[in-house]
């Protein structure tokens, strides 16, 4: 647990003094330059007498159970609960924000909940949580409270999982991944154009992220992007990124691709077809990805887990509730007795699809 300077205020690592009198946040490439007093574009950190300060620490935007499949991890403990938490701000800027109450809120006091590290912890142990997931906004930035709470977990054998776009820098990536068991990264696009008007960000900084976790972690790991029509949508980009993924993290990396919902900055944009959900899918499937699913779209086929060898039904899902399961006690398909990538308990969980608030 890091030293606490006061209410909820905790110091951090990765910031220097630059020769203005100002403090620069190394925790992510926007590398926000700092006034005294003055948070960066997260909101959450802060000059605070001539130290970079995580603000939100022990506090959270809320506590629910949620089935694991939600966050969505599909090849991560099927139909086991995740206890899930944020804080509030985010250090990328997208226009089409799905939680944008959340991640764009910059009423501190709008985090009425408070919690421990060891609080979480215990809170889903006794609730029987497999895993606590670090979610709602991007918990790289609050990445010391997420840290300790990760590590509390672990003295109680809960899993770790963390829900983010990937942008953050080496070193505190390296560290924060230490105590992750599994990530579901948003690749929100391929192109640098997209990333840059549409997020605030880089493509290349999420590209090192998702290389790192593959190759230098034992992390799950899983991706998912929302599709906006007109946007990252085409073929050409579509096949590009899962060219690249199978390239470069392998076949094994589940695709996600979800459904955008008008919100935020970008409400003049209509809700992505499912139709267009399942090309995508298919172009994944047809460059080489084993486990491509659709998500925000109610189709059982593409919702399911298929043998990448010989075509059978793995793990059958409705929406969020697992229904068909035919892995042996090993995760191999009973068929023909590939194993299928991920991590699975012998028997599948049996949350379904309910979604719980909890008090702390």
């Amino acid at each position: 647990m890091r030293r606490q300077l006061a209410n909820n205020i905790v110091t951090t690592d990765y910031w220097h003094k630059l020769d203005d009198g100002r403090i620069q946040c190394d925790l992510c490439p926007r590398f926000c330059k700092l006034h005294d007093q003055q948070r960066g574009l997260c909101f959450i950190r802060q000059n605070m007498k001539q130290q970079i300060v995580l603000t939100s620490y022990g506090r959270s935007s809320g506590f629910c159970i949620d089935p694991i499949e939600k966050k969505p991890l599909n090849h991560f403990y099927p139909g086991s609960s995740v206890f899930s938490f944020g804080t509030a701000g985010c250090n990328l800027a997208c226009k089409f924000c799905q939680n944008w109450d959340i991640s764009k809120s910059r009423e501190m006091d709008s985090l009425m909940s408070k919690a421990t590290p060891e609080t979480i912890a215990h809170a889903a142990f006794n609730e029987g949580c497999k895993s606590v997931a670090y979610t709602y906004n991007d918990p790289v930035i609050f990445h010391e409270y997420a840290i300790d709470t990760a590590m509390a977990c672990k003295e109680l054998d809960i899993k770790s999982v963390a829900v983010s776009a990937g942008y953050v820098c080496a070193q505190p990536r390296a560290e924060f991944y230490q105590t992750m068991d599994a990530a579901n990264i948003d690749l929100k696009a391929f192109s640098e154009d997209f990333y840059h008007k549409i997020t605030g960000s880089h493509l290349q900084a999420i590209l090192e992220t998702l290389q790192y976790i593959k190759q230098e972690t034992n992390v799950w790991l899983e991706l998912t992007t929302l599709l906006i029509p007109g946007e990252n949508d085409s073929e050409k980009e579509l096949q590009e990124m899962t060219q690249w993924v199978v390239e470069n993290l392998g076949p094994d990396v589940p695709m996600h691709f979800s459904a955008f919902h008008p919100d935020w900055k970008m409400r003049d944009i209509a809700r992505t077809p499912t139709a267009s959900l399942l090309k995508a899918r298919s172009i994944a499937l047809a460059n080489g990805v084993h486990y491509a699913y659709i998500g925000n779209a109610h189709h059982k086929a593409a919702d399911s887990t298929y043998c990448h060898h010989c075509g059978e039904l793995l793990i059958g899902r409705d929406w969020y509730q697992l229904s068909e399961w035919n892995l042996d006690a090993h995760g191999a398909c009973l068929a023909c007795k590939t194993v299928c990538a991920g991590l699975f308990d012998k028997e599948p969980g049996k949350w379904g699809s309910k979604r719980q608030v909890v008090s702390l």
